[in-house]
């Protein structure tokens, strides 16, 4: 694992004794009041009922606090990441376990990464579990959700106490409630040596720890409002590793980046296996990224595309190996 740095020229701000994560800025923000919320949730279907905590408290005491909230996590767990999305038809991805985790694994992981998630404002962690119905998230606000059935209330309570905390009509106020499309919002990763993980690294291997996979239906393509978009431009970036044995081994390897036509991501993930398949030196090793583009935002190379398609087709594929930023293009 590459190992991540966060920057040092950045001075944590406070608003009126609320100190905010390194990602956010001040500006006029109006502070929030510390300490919680509690509000009942009827469950859906098989699911319980619930007292969901919305909690509000000032960054130096958050690590503690979440500590002490985990501890409600049962042995098994799913994980959850929330994080801004550069899919033109979608501004968030979720993703969700894809089946249960050792809360000891969650809680390794959460560690190695906890610098990171307590102070990007643009990624929000967790963890559920449906026996018992408990889930605790730390949202990209950095304030902390807890979500537990109706006999846990007076232990999360508890807790809340031991930290000072008590009940509150509101922590954000209404003109102040947290949008990040309107924060101002700075970037925490140090990335000033080419070879330290960006943001996008730092999340695939969060997925490769937490067994995550991306919370929508690969065999659909829709918007945030459930239209269905037919066709559209994609977009993927692909690690790809040698055939040769001699030069994987020395640890060669590629970014493949593949702009396709496709009606859902299972069809995208097909195109992206044939692309790859197409160079003889090459095999598919992981997904990067892979998100729908809109037309507009085309490559030079694909000027002369036209804005509707009847099939799905790749139309480019551009593999560059590591240290070799003149890469190889393939028009398909």
């Amino acid at each position: 694992m590459k190992q991540y740095r966060l920057r040092t020229d950045l001075e944590r701000q406070t608003v009126n004794g609320y100190a905010l994560p390194l990602g956010l800025e001040a500006g006029g923000l109006v502070p929030p009041q510390q300490g919680y919320t509690v509000a009942y949730t009827p469950g859906e279907e098989e699911d319980p009922d619930t007292y969901v905590f919305q909690i509000v408290i000032s960054h130096e005491r958050l690590r503690p606090m979440l500590a002490r909230a985990f501890e409600f996590l049962p042995d098994e767990v799913c994980a959850i990441i929330e994080i801004g999305s550069r899919d033109a038809y979608r501004s968030m991805d979720v993703f969700l376990s894809s089946e249960t985790i050792p809360l000891k694994s969650f809680l390794a992981t959460w560690e190695d990464y906890e610098s990171i998630l307590l102070e990007d404002v643009t990624i929000g962690a967790g963890a559920n579990s449906d026996e018992p119905f408990v889930e605790v998230f730390l949202d990209q606000w950095k304030g902390i959700a807890i979500h537990v059935p109706l006999n846990m209330r007076d232990d999360v309570e508890e807790m809340l106490q031991q930290f000072g905390l008590e009940e509150v009509n509101q922590t954000w106020p209404e003109e102040a409630a947290p949008d990040l499309a309107h924060a101002q919002v700075r970037q925490v990763l140090d990335l000033t040596d080419d070879s330290a993980p960006d943001l996008d690294e730092i999340l695939l291997n969060l997925r490769h720890d937490w067994l995550l996979e991306l919370n929508i239906d690969p065999e659909s393509n829709v918007d945030e409002g459930g239209r269905n978009l037919g066709l559209t431009l994609w977009h993927a970036l692909v690690i790809v590793e040698p055939v040769d044995d001699l030069r994987r081994e020395n640890g060669e390897g590629a970014y493949a980046s593949i702009w396709a036509t496709a009606g859902s991501m299972d069809e995208m993930e097909q195109l992206i296996e044939l692309a790859i398949e197409q160079d003889p030196k090459w095999s598919f090793s992981d997904i990067f990224t892979v998100d729908r583009v809109a037309f507009d935002e085309r490559p030079d190379e694909l000027v002369d595309l036209p804005p509707r398609r009847d099939e799905a087709e790749i139309h480019l594929v551009w593999i560059e190996p590591w240290g070799d930023p003149a890469g190889e293009v393939s028009n398909v």
